[in-house]
């Protein structure tokens, strides 16, 4: 087995605002001495877990990010139940003080018994908690000491095997992420523009207003994307609790996420959805590396798609050879040649 998975990936897409800023701009980074558009690493891994794509493969595996929890499935839970305001409070903040530290203002306050914090928590930790309460409910009494052992470090919540959980109150339940996801950053310079947008009235006849209803701008721009994935297979094993099933199943489920997912921003605006034009899946046992390198000088040619790809190749060839690495013959999907397979690409990765 190896122990690491590579996926070099260069996405086109044409005017869009995928993931903005505080100002409701597209996301930049200078890189090279120029500005290049930029898709935050939170953005895309959010996107995959929420992903049809993940949700029809893994399901029953995917893990639950919320602060509400302790309100919601709990606190509530026992309120519906006919259980005492005073006992409720008291017994959902036993219970989610394990998850962390419980915002317990007065009941009508909208975060009354809501976390301070989001906790990512597990099918199985879920369950657990849902188990509690219906005890408790039913025998009417407050949880033992015992009893409040929720937390888990061997669960198969691939999204947190994959994407780790950091539990600032309880670190011994922190679990370090399998896979590492970079910045998607465009391999060329961009330049952010406005769309000045007008909306008409449909019940104005124009007799005595004849002027738009609506003003607005909106930012877009348009990018060939590098984005860089780097997959530790061994620790995600373990952080399945040994399922090497599954966790061959969940790369096989983040490389087609990676692949034919889009980020959700401004999507009805733009309809920028689309799949990646070339893709380089690396295989081997050597400490990974990125190939952002290639584009630190900004790509300028007519062909944004070609002279990336090309750009790309060479920067592994040259350090292959600089570093005196093991060749490991990488599997390559390309659309703009009509070269490789899709599933054959996700089955090589998986494998």
């Amino acid at each position: 087995m190896s122990k690491f998975i590579q996926l070099h990936l260069l996405t086109s897409y044409a005017p869009s605002n995928l993931n903005r800023d505080d100002l409701g701009r597209p996301k930049t980074a200078m890189m090279g001495g120029t500005e290049r558009l930029r898709i935050s690493s939170q953005s895309l891994k959010r996107n995959w877990r929420i992903s049809d794509v993940f949700q029809e493969t893994l399901q029953d595996n995917l893990g639950l990010r919320t602060k509400r929890y302790s309100k919601e499935k709990i606190y509530q839970r026992f309120i519906d139940s006919s259980i005492s305001q005073a006992d409720a409070a008291k017994w959902s903040e036993a219970i989610a003080s394990q998850l962390g530290k419980v915002k317990n203002k007065k009941e009508e306050d909208k975060d009354y018994m809501e976390l301070e914090q989001l906790v990512h928590l597990s099918p199985q930790e879920c369950s657990t908690i849902d188990n509690l309460v219906s005890t408790l409910i039913t025998e009417n009494r407050e949880p033992s000491k015992d009893e409040l052992t929720i937390l888990s470090n061997k669960n198969k919540a691939i999204d947190i095997a994959l994407f780790g959980r950091m539990l600032a109150s309880s670190p011994k339940y922190n679990i370090e992420a399998a896979c590492q996801v970079a910045h998607a950053i465009s391999i060329h310079p961009i330049t952010v523009e406005d769309d000045y947008f007008t909306a008409v009235d449909d019940l104005n006849d124009g007799e005595q207003d004849a002027g738009a209803s609506h003003i607005g701008e909106s930012s877009y721009a348009s990018a060939v994307f590098y984005s860089y994935i780097c997959i530790d297979k061994e620790l995600l094993v373990k952080n399945l609790d040994d399922d090497l099933e599954l966790a061959n199943q969940t790369i096989a489920a983040l490389t087609k996420a990676a692949t034919t997912v889009s980020p959700r921003g401004k999507q009805n605006s733009f309809a920028a959805r689309t799949y990646a034009s070339y893709v380089m899946v690396e295989k081997g046992d050597e400490q990974p590396r990125s190939l952002s390198s290639a584009f630190l000088k900004s790509i300028r040619s007519d062909d944004y798609l070609q002279a990336g790809i090309d750009a790309l190749k060479n920067m592994r060839t040259n350090f292959a050879k600089v570093y005196g690495s093991k060749d490991y013959t990488p599997y390559e999907l390309s659309v703009i040649k009509g070269e490789g397979s899709f599933n054959e690409l996700v089955q090589f990765a998986a494998d």
